[in-house]
């Protein structure tokens, strides 16, 4: 992080290799992923043991806060689209966020009959409508900094990623053990402070984003601050919606069919290679609410596996949260220059290939698990090795889909629709998460309560109807690459850098200047 900061403040336009927009950008999200991350990692512990939730009750509630997380993005990249502009819709963001976290720190005597209790809906209220703002945006900011054909996209989401891993782990660690030793307001408390920081690190570094992100027109202050009053207004909705799990299904069927309408509608507009582009869009984003309906079992069911049925010794159980961000931060560089090693030798697999493989190592790692658990036996603790497993396996499918998916969200899509794609791309990650409420609730049985067996048999069987997708979709893969039509994809005069030609720039990585398909 020294280096970092180090590297913004020395002259020049980019340091190793980037822009300095870049690492603003990254230590902004580092900071608010240490504010979420920190508080996700003692949530569902929250639920069962302050509050006093069952497990499954937890769990769906768990799953329909993170789903809301990932679906607000949709309005906040619409709007920043339409009206405010990335950068203000990010600060405005990062402005109830802060406020949200800091409510989490009010927990009152507990128990559901607590009039606290509203207190903590509204924290979640505050920090679901402000990731909304902050998170599809700050995600487009970075694609803003490069051009459409540049090689060092996919490098740059993957150092984008190692920020958003660093502030998790971080934050995992130092809230998860405040929480669980000090109490629950002292690492909610230390999520809010995080929070706090990534905003001034946001405000402080706005030259160096170079006029990216600003608004598409001149914006009247009348409207501005209508805008952020439906910001403030649409807190009370989410208020309601977070205590009405059942409400939240509902609204992610209708509001999908309606957004999935509306990116057809607009696809149909467009030119033939464009609109492929868009088919080939769909395609990713559909394959999300499977990846992250397995892997968001790490919040929530698989937490409560790890506190009741892991041979852990005195190690907290939250503290385990930030296993993943860890092997982000060491494998992402390794990953990222993966990908531009194979690219120059024509080896590089395709965006939809990556998905693949990512499908097959989560579902392989429930599998890993399972075994793991029941090779000591259902009466003896499971090896912390296996947990250790579990996240590695899911860390690298991670590494296959994230990233890679954040640059092909931006690169494929049409810039008028920038915003709004990398919103249905959190939105389809919302519907993941809700997925794994669901089967974390399943886990929970008919009374509720957590069971080893019944939990390793529903790993089981979601780990293996994972893998029979991941075929499926390496299958697939080759006529979806002929869709995005890469060997066409050009750069306009609004995305080029300043000074660089329109036609001229270098091609991405592992593309196939021939136009052949490949994997």
């Amino acid at each position: 992080m020294a280096g970092g900061v180090a590297g913004v403040v020395k002259k020049g336009p980019e340091f190793l290799g980037h822009p300095k927009g870049l690492y603003v950008l990254f230590f902004a999200e580092m900071w608010e992923r240490f504010s979420y991350y920190g508080m996700r990692a003692l949530l569902i512990f929250y639920l069962t043991k302050h509050w006093l939730f069952d497990d499954g009750k937890s769990n769906l509630i768990y799953g329909a806060y993170t789903s809301l997380v990932y679906i607000t993005p949709v309005l906040g990249g619409y709007l920043a689209d339409r009206f405010l502009g990335q950068r203000k819709a990010v600060t405005f963001g990062a402005v109830m966020l802060t406020l949200g976290h800091l409510l989490m720190a009010v927990g009152g005597e507990g128990g559901q009959g607590s009039a606290a209790i509203n207190i903590f809906w509204l924290a979640l209220a505050f920090i679901i409508v402000g990731t909304g703002f902050l998170k599809a945006n700050i995600s487009v900011i970075v694609g803003q900094l490069y051009p459409l054909t540049d090689p060092r996209r996919d490098g740059a989401y993957t150092i984008f990623y190692i920020g958003i891993n660093t502030g998790a782990a971080i934050g995992t660690i130092m809230a998860g053990w405040l929480g669980e030793t000090y109490g629950w307001s002292y690492g909610f408390g230390a999520a809010g402070v995080g929070m706090l920081l990534g905003l001034v690190v946001f405000i402080l570094g706005k030259p160096l984003l170079l006029g990216k992100g600003e608004a598409p027109r001149p914006l009247a202050a009348r409207t501005e601050w209508s805008l952020y009053g439906v910001g403030l207004a649409s807190v009370g909705v989410i208020w309601a919606l977070v205590q009405y799990q059942d409400v939240i299904q509902t609204l992610l069927i209708v509001s999908g069919i309606a957004m999935l309408g509306y990116v057809l509608f607009e696809s149909f507009k467009l030119e033939p290679h464009a609109r492929d582009r868009m088919f080939a869009v769909l395609f990713l984003i559909a394959l999300n609410p499977v990846f992250w309906g397995l892997f968001e079992q790490a919040g929530g069911s698989l937490n409560l596996y790890t506190d009741r049925f892991v041979d852990r010794g005195d190690v907290p159980a939250s503290l385990f949260q930030s296993i993943n961000p860890i092997y982000i931060v060491l494998l992402g560089p390794i990953f990222a220059a993966l990908w531009v090693f194979l690219g120059k030798r024509g080896l590089e697999p395709s965006a939809p290939a990556k998905f693949g493989l990512a499908l097959a190592q989560v579902g392989l790692s429930f599998l890993v698990f399972v075994w793991g658990a029941q090779s000591v036996g259902l009466e003896v603790a499971t090896p912390v090795f296996f947990v250790f497993a579990i996240y590695f396996l899911q860390t690298t499918g991670e590494l296959c889909l994230s990233p890679v998916g954040l640059s092909a969200m931006n690169r494929l899509a049409p810039k008028h629709l920038a915003s709004l794609i990398m919103g249905a791309w959190f939105y389809m990650t919302a519907v993941g998460n809700f997925v794994a409420g669901k089967i974390g609730e399943a886990t929970g049985g008919e009374s509720g309560e957590m069971t080893k067996e019944g939990t390793l048999a529903i790993y089981s069987t979601i780990g293996w109807w994972t893998i029979g997708i991941a075929v499926a979709v390496l299958a697939l893969s080759p006529l979806v690459r002929r869709w995005m039509h890469l060997d066409t994809l050009r750069d306009d005069v609004d995305h080029a850098m300043a000074g660089e030609a329109e036609l001229a720039e270098p091609k991405a990585a592992g593309l196939n200047t021939s136009g052949e398909t490949r994997r």
